[in-house]
């Protein structure tokens, strides 16, 4: 009997050509180090240190502003920077939540190419956080990237805004949906411009205040307990407005933000803690049709969460009452209005940043000053539209 071999084919397989590589290689170092000045007002302070060169070769500066922040303050930053020899020209558009769009940041790029803005320039982002944002995500686009500067106004921009980099702009699908990290080369929170805010714009600074003490420093949420009547105004009578009060709470905002910023500037994993009432409080704001300020729907958001949080066993109810109790304190919202209805809720839930092959993701609060970390390292977890119901 005789046997045959089977011998390999060779004939037909073609070999892949040698491919033609250039390797790039980028590996560097970055500084993105800055400073934030926290003070009472702070315009010369600012045009010193532009003059000492704060903002590098810029030759020409694009001061951005809302039309509340227009009459308040901007005109006199402008003689100022004018006077000091600074080509600054003022940029405002529509004050409000509604006006942190594409089409705002466009209207502003094409004002700005029109008044032969190019890379030798700068920007001044001058108000709150809807201005902060906007303005810091176009200083990250127009030329590639230019540098800027924020002068918070407002409580919010300086608890939310002044650390970390994030820029974005709203979409109809969700809010700061499209964005960058660009890091400010200074931050200026000038408290004398908080003695200008209507009592709603203060609590909702206090929101993020409260969410800051909530997620990181039990001692320091204790401090807002006590102090709270510090920042907000009596009724009837002009602001209180405390400012050691106010300087402490500027600053522990600062502090606790930068802490976790530093471990995880580009969100990757802690830095979710940051998002914490978040969840809900952004779904808030479009279906409320920016009827609720942002403060104001967090804080709904942080309510909510400190449900959930008891109902699985992460605080005890009677710390969640605390968180609650804190925020009616302030004057702030913890119920949803009744015009959105449970079912809107948790289908705008699915366009939150956690969300995860199409699972809704929370962060949670341990107890009052520290957050849940979850199996695998992650400091978020899937929820189901059941058990948000259940708080709802």
């Amino acid at each position: 009997m005789v046997t045959s071999k089977r011998m390999p084919c060779t004939g037909h397989k073609k070999e892949l050509p040698v491919p033609n590589l250039f390797r790039v290689p980028l590996k560097k170092q970055i500084d993105d180090s800055y400073d934030i000045e926290i003070g009472m007002d702070l315009f010369s302070r600012l045009t010193a240190d532009l003059s000492s060169g704060l903002l590098g070769e810029a030759s020409k500066y694009a001061l951005i502003t809302d039309s509340n922040v227009e009459k308040l303050y901007a005109r006199d930053l402008e003689k100022q920077l004018t006077a000091a020899g600074f080509d600054a020209h003022l940029l405002s558009f529509t004050a409000g939540e509604a006006s942190k769009t594409r089409e705002t940041k466009a209207r502003l790029e094409d004002r700005m190419i029109e008044l032969r803005f190019g890379r030798d320039s700068a920007v001044i982002a001058l108000g709150g956080g809807v201005v902060t944002d906007l303005a810091g995500f176009l200083a990250g686009t127009f030329g590639r990237g230019i540098p800027f500067i924020n002068y918070a106004t407002t409580l919010l921009a300086a608890a939310d805004a002044s650390v970390g980099g994030k820029t974005a702009v709203n979409t109809p699908a969700a809010t700061n949906l499209i964005g960058l990290f660009h890091q400010p080369k200074k931050v200026y929170i000038d408290i004398n411009t908080w003695k200008t805010l209507p009592v709603r714009e203060l609590r909702c600074g206090l929101a993020e205040t409260i969410k800051h003490a909530c997620a990181a420093d039990a001692a320091f949420f204790e401090y807002l307990e006590k102090q709270i009547d510090g920042i907000l105004p009596v009724q009837g009578k002009e602001h209180i407005l405390d400012e050691a009060v106010c300087s402490h709470i500027a600053r522990k905002n600062c502090e606790i933000k930068y802490n976790v910023v530093r471990q995880d500037e580009k969100e990757t994993n802690l830095r979710q803690i940051l998002n914490l009432g978040h969840t809900i409080g952004r779904a808030l704001e479009p279906l409320s049709g920016y009827a609720l300020l942002h403060g104001e729907a967090l804080a709904i958001g942080l309510a909510l969460q400190t449900r959930l949080a008891a109902a699985f066993g992460y605080m005890t109810r009677a710390q969640a009452q605390r968180v609650v109790d804190l925020l009616v304190r302030t004057g702030l919202p913890v119920e949803i209005p009744h015009a959105i209805t449970p079912e809107a809720l948790i289908k705008k839930l699915y366009t939150d940043k956690k969300v995860r092959k199409n699972r809704i993701r929370f962060v949670f609060q341990k107890g009052i000053g520290s957050m849940m970390r979850f199996s695998g390292g992650s400091y978020s977890q899937p929820v189901s539209e059941e058990q948000i119901k259940a708080v709802l």
